[in-house]
């Protein structure tokens, strides 16, 4: 894969947006599907980005897009507590790994519809089945933490994506989102910033060291601060 090297370097202002869609676009090619990795540290943002960017390509042809998070195959918690990983839950080891590699060889087939499971963070747990990939869709959105990761369980993955994007954000911006999406899901204050600091910051170190180079570095420094419409 040619890695472009484009940086997009002031948060996700209007032009930076146009400028991921506009080349998102042009990998497009008629009647060949489009799969795009959208890879980031946890609480970097990928969701949120994923989102605009489906958002903006179903505005400009409807249903044409559509997200596959990787967050769909977390392990139970059981599992992990069988595993003795529980206190690990969002690190590879706590992903199906197999299990997203035989999702993601149904989406390059792109032969009919697949159902895929979701993440829900209200119940901690994921849930089969909660989400389809119609057939007719021509660009899907991959988007989670381990995607590029340089590990034998997820190198084989790598093959699959046409586009990849790795949002860049500073270590000090990630504790902070982290530590209040915690307080935002009922935590205490020193639960949230143990939970960041044993686990999340952690992982997101391995997303950034041991992650392939992604074809487009899109830097997001003031994400709170930008605003992005879609078109009309």
């Amino acid at each position: 894969m040619q890695n472009k090297n484009r940086t997009y370097p002031n948060g996700i202002g209007q032009t930076n947006l146009d400028g991921v869609i506009e080349v998102i676009l042009s990998k497009k090619t008629n009647n060949q599907r489009l799969v795009v990795a959208i890879v980031g540290p946890p609480g970097s943002g990928k969701s949120t980005l994923s989102e605009l960017i489906c958002d903006r390509l179903n505005a400009l042809a409807t249903n044409s897009s559509a997200i596959l998070p990787m967050d769909g195959f977390h392990l139970d918690n059981n599992v992990l507590s069988d595993l003795q990983i529980l206190s690990k839950k969002g690190a590879p080891e706590s992903f199906d790994s197999d299990g997203f590699k035989t999702i993601m060889t149904r989406i390059c087939k792109a032969n009919k519809n697949v159902i895929v499971p979701i993440f829900d963070r209200m119940l901690d747990l994921s849930r089969a089945g909660g989400r389809v990939i119609p057939l007719t869709t021509e660009i899907v959105l991959v988007e989670g933490n381990y995607l590029l990761l340089k590990r034998p369980e997820w190198i084989q993955c790598h093959a699959n994506f046409d586009l990849t994007i790795s949002i860049n954000v500073s270590m000090n911006e990630l504790k902070k989102r982290l530590i209040q999406r915690w307080l935002d899901y009922g935590l205490s204050t020193k639960q949230a910033l143990e939970r960041t600091i044993s686990n999340d910051i952690p992982n997101a170190k391995i997303v950034l060291n041991e992650s392939s180079p992604a074809d487009i570095n899109f830097h997001m420094s003031r994400w709170h601060d930008q605003t992005v419409s879609t078109p009309s």
